[in-house]
């Protein structure tokens, strides 16, 4: 099997069997990783790769947008409001290119990968260990 094959077969199967705050944390590393990816290839005139990065990056802010039940949590109405403006922050900084409009989203979606993170870290060791 080639090893691209076998790579995203792998990835697969982690996202099918991930508990909800593990997607979640999974979810965080990729789009922090496209705006990292992004941000370069702006500062290398690659806007083939910009465009295909960037895109997804949005695509998944507003998925975590759309999974934050405010209802359950009235104080999301925040966070909400935070990613709509990452979202327009990541068009806006396309034309003209400014790299640096990248690295600020980057650099605030960081601090709650890391939150989140230190919460399923957490909850891993406070959950009882299986017997047998």
């Amino acid at each position: 099997m080639p090893n691209g094959l076998a790579r995203s077969r792998y990835a697969d199967n982690t996202a099918h069997t991930a508990s909800p705050q593990r997607l979640l944390t999974m979810l965080y590393d990729r789009l922090i990783g496209d705006l990292a990816v992004a941000e370069a290839a702006m500062r290398t005139n690659d806007f083939a790769a910009v465009g295909s990065r960037i895109q997804h990056a949005q695509e998944i802010i507003l998925e975590l947008w759309a999974s934050l039940d405010t209802a359950t949590w009235p104080e999301g109405e925040g966070l909400k409001a935070l990613y709509l403006w990452m979202v327009n922050e990541l068009n806006n900084s396309r034309v003209p290119p400014q790299p640096e409009r990248i690295l600020t989203v980057r650099e605030m979606l960081e601090p709650l990968r890391d939150t989140w993170k230190q919460a399923l870290a957490l909850e891993a060791s406070s959950s009882p260990s299986p017997v047998g």
